[in-house]
């Protein structure tokens, strides 16, 4: 098969599409004929070499894909040569094969094509597991989701509104905040210009947020905090502002509030295929019924996975960049 490989860490430029050996399913695993995966800014930190995978998973790049189940490893049921699914990783994604655990596999959603379904996985699991799972949002809360613009953010604007939550979100523009608007944020915040916490405050009475979903880690650790609702729940998914910052516990205890810090990536296997499986019951018919729908902001082919990685780092994309294979 070909894969993206890193030569060495660094640029763009150090992701090279060539040959590698055939991966076969071992006992509980699946081998997919990939027809795309999408970019996650992990993948970006794995090829400046900051973030391995982990032991034992491939050092292909690539956290999500969509293909077609090519064999199936001993004792896996519940699926069949020739279906088409989506499925979480580890690694591996930008490749044409790749063997994932079944318990990571998910079903095509109807109504979504192929290769849009390989923008799924990631998010999806995501967004599930830290904002319901883990947080508890329920219906009348406010949701406080950073990068609202990128594919994590878009995806749960729509997840928190299906839940019947308020959603506000920051973002570095008027344009995208425009857009995060149309997918239904209410609280539209441009962190380049204002501050989050007062613009939070202000559009809920002085309450605050009950959930915050936050991809910057220790910059905005004290805002996060001082926005927080009484009971309010903070949960820490990125460390795009760094990975060490100061916490008021007084401020905490006084709002009876909880800071959690969650990655999918390391997680044991049982507790992704438990992820997967709430996704599926739970989510996916949401996006059956157009309710939460994919945004894609472009297809690219897996050739110019060096463009793919320099749009994503320059910060004008708009949810998710998937790369389809040849």
């Amino acid at each position: 098969m070909r894969a993206i490989v890193i030569s060495e860490p660094g640029g763009p430029d150090v992701l090279t599409w060539t040959e590698q050996p055939d991966p076969r399913p071992g006992p509980g695993e699946v081998l997919l004929d990939v027809a795309a995966t999408a970019v996650n800014r992990a993948d970006l930190l794995q090829r400046q070499g900051v973030y391995p995978p982990p032991p034992g998973v491939t050092e292909v790049p690539g956290l999500e894909c969509s293909g077609v189940v090519a064999e199936l490893g001993e004792g896996v049921t519940g699926l069949a040569v020739g279906d088409e699914v989506c499925a979480l990783l580890a690694g591996g994604g930008y490749a044409e094969r790749v063997v994932v655990p079944a318990g990571q596999v998910l079903p095509v959603p109807a109504g979504v094509d192929l290769v849009t379904a390989a923008s799924l996985p990631e998010v999806a699991c995501t967004v599930w597991s830290n904002v319901v799972l883990t947080a508890g949002l329920v219906t009348d809360e406010l949701l406080l989701v950073h990068g609202g613009a990128g594919g994590i953010g878009t995806h749960a604007i729509q997840v928190g509104k299906a839940l019947g939550a308020r959603v506000a979100v920051t973002a570095g523009s008027a344009e995208r905040l425009e857009r995060c608007a149309a997918l239904g944020a209410e609280v539209l915040v441009n962190y380049k210009e204002q501050d989050f916490v007062e613009e939070v405050r202000s559009a809920t009475d002085g309450r605050g947020a009950d959930v915050v979903l936050d991809n910057m880690g220790a910059k905005y650790l004290p805002g996060n905090v001082s926005v927080l609702a009484r009971n309010g729940r903070l949960v820490i998914i990125g460390m795009q502002g760094g990975v060490k910052g100061e916490l008021n516990v007084g401020a905490l205890l006084g709002k009876c509030g909880s800071v959690t810090a969650t990655t999918l990536r390391n997680r044991p296997l049982d507790e992704k295929a438990a992820i997967v499986g709430e996704v599926v019951t739970q989510l996916w018919p949401l996006v059956e019924a157009g309710t939460v729908q994919p945004v894609v902001h472009e297809v690219l082919p897996v050739e110019r996975v060096a463009d793919a990685h320099r749009a994503m780092a320059d910060g004008g994309v708009f949810g998710k960049l998937v790369l389809r294979m040849p």
